[in-house]
């Protein structure tokens, strides 16, 4: 008997020829006896997506292997199973394989031969006695890619070195790297097409590393990637390129060799603004625990640049800190500093000071004091209330308000954060505050996130609270005095002041304020969805869904 089964893969029908596939050779089968769970190893997948599948159906495309000898196995409560493999991508669809294997601790392996590049295979598999044979498995389907895929490099913001051409960016702005693979189809056979691409900047290429890693950009359906990169040094810089396809292999690194010309224009300091481009930044960590810097002006997730999970305070990832910014100790290069709160370490308060651009790994971190004075609305000294701490243990939530006195040499953020439900103001100083204020110790502050959305046009400081328990958002404003002291009255009340609802902690369970990211003068929200897009709003309405962080 001869069988003809179907496929339809990518609009065109395959037609299988299978030879007494579902043919007993000898007696009947012993009822019962049957082969399950058919795999080839390594698991045929895409790696653009991560997917990996067997497609042991009509419907799922094949997945895609680098290797040339897989093996294949099935579950198997039989003696022996019989394995057939069928070339798909020749005329007659040429059985390649037809074969006994024991069955060994419930499973049975075949290591198949040499199979050709590019090509489509479909197999199945069946219990086998002596005599009979029982039902067998569906029919599964793999391809295999063996080329190794190439690439280029092309930039017109920043051209090649040699090519004789003037950059179009300076070093501290983004430039576009257009990256091209080629992915060549072997003849006779067809090839997996490129996925994605690996790269570093002045650096060298990680190993080990998929679609999903760090410091990787998807290629489009055409194998081309638009890569933003901000060279943060001027001169001459080095972008190194790899490229993947969807098999999993990798071309040779391409290196692109560039000149960045040194900005001659003033450099803004804009509190907020962490690399230094004059518009304030995102600070959220990726799933690897790095730190990313995302502009808040973005209309992706695609990070300026990101602080590696080593520099963290504990050296295990920023997921776990709070990460504050909103002025710098000095003006030597512009962005913020940052002070960082570890949870895993909450006695302690880190500064980390912005070397150039949002490169944080100059130096080791210092020590922020706590105050151990306490101040009134006068900045006479009063008794700390009862339960204060020496350290910084009992802040649950803290913010970086803003300075109340910006220089371009200092712009020391004043710190407010909740300790046992009561509110405190920690007023400015170089890596020591000098004075604790109570600004709040009627009401209960303990269920509410505090948000630094920075100051306003005229200098003035405001907090932003959202009520975690029904996603309401409270604005308090700050006022500077005229001896420069802060009016913190207007945070008597934590239910007083509310200007929006609908930020519920299930719709954002991270909900912050980088500044004025839209450039309308005004300060806006930004928020992380529980399936981890990033989202940014006008002010609080207006939401526009970035799409997914990494």
């Amino acid at each position: 008997m001869t069988l003809r089964h179907a496929r339809r893969l990518g609009g065109a029908t395959v037609v299988v020829l299978a030879a007494g596939l579902l043919a007993a050779p000898g007696a009947a089968a012993v009822p019962g006896d049957a082969v399950t769970d058919p795999k080839a190893v390594p698991a045929p997948g895409f790696t653009s997506t991560g997917l990996r599948t067997d497609a042991c159906d009509d419907t799922t495309a094949p997945g895609w292997l680098e290797v040339a000898n897989p093996v294949l196995t099935v579950s198997a409560t039989s003696p022996q199973v019989r394995f057939k493999l069928w070339d798909d991508s020749t005329p007659e669809h040429d059985k390649i394989v037809d074969t006994t294997a024991d069955v060994t601790g419930g499973a049975a392996k075949l290591a198949t031969s040499a199979l050709a590049d590019g090509h489509s295979y479909s197999w199945q598999a069946w219990p086998e006695y002596s005599p009979g044979s029982g039902k067998p498995t569906p029919t599964c389907h793999f391809r295999v890619d063996l080329t190794h895929p190439g690439l280029s490099v092309s930039s017109t913001d920043f051209p090649e070195s040699g090519s004789g051409t003037t950059p179009g960016k300076y070093a501290g702005e983004n430039g576009v790297f257009t990256l091209k693979g080629l992915d060549a189809a072997p003849a006779g056979g067809e090839a997996s097409g490129v996925a994605c691409y690996q790269y570093v900047l002045d650096g060298s290429l990680s190993v080990g590393w998929d679609c999903a890693s760090g410091h990787t950009v998807k290629a489009g359906a055409d194998g081309t990637a638009q890569l933003t990169l901000k060279p943060r040094d001027w001169g001459t810089n080095i972008l190194t390129v790899q490229a993947m396809d969807n098999a999993g292999n990798l071309s040779q690194p391409a290196t692109y060799t560039f000149y960045a010309p040194w900005d001659p224009r003033p450099k803004p300091m804009v509190p907020g603004d962490v690399d230094g481009d004059g518009v304030p930044d995102i600070l959220v960590p990726d799933a690897q625990g790095n730190l990313q810097i995302i502009s808040a002006a973005a209309t992706d997730t695609t990070p300026s640049s990101t602080v590696p999970a080593v520099l963290a305070p504990l050296r295990a990832g920023w997921q776990d800190d709070e990460v504050l910014h909103r002025g710098w100790i000095n003006g030597h290069a512009p962005g913020d500093d940052l002070l960082v709160h570890p949870k895993g370490n909450p006695g302690f308060l880190y500064a980390y000071n912005n070397r150039y651009q949002g490169d944080f790994g100059q130096s080791y971190p210092s020590l922020v004091d706590k105050p151990t004075r306490c101040v009134d609305a006068t900045a006479a000294t009063i008794p700390c209330p009862e339960g204060y701490t020496e350290d910084w243990s009992g802040s649950d939530r803290l913010v970086a308000l803003g300075s109340r006195k910006p220089t371009a040499q200092a712009s020391w953020p004043v710190l407010v954060s909740v300790e046992h439900g009561k509110l405190y103001a920690y007023y400015d100083g170089l890596l020591r505050y000098s004075s604790a204020q109570p600004v709040a110790t009627t009401g209960d502050w303990s269920g509410y996130d505090l948000i630094a959305p920075g100051a306003d046009a005229s200098g003035n400081l405001t907090l932003w609270a959202r009520d975690r328990a029904t996603g309401v958002l409270h604005a308090y404003p700050i006022v500077k005095q005229a001896n420069g002291l802060l009016d913190f009255s207007a945070l008597a009340d934590p239910s007083a002041n509310v200007v929006a609802t609908g930020f519920t902690t299930a719709a954002y369970p991270t909900l912050d304020s980088a500044g004025d990211g839209d450039g309308d003068g005004k300060p806006d929200l930004w928020a992380v969805t529980a399936d981890r897009h990033l989202v940014t709003f006008s002010g609080w309405s207006a939401p526009r869904d970035l799409g997914a962080l990494r």
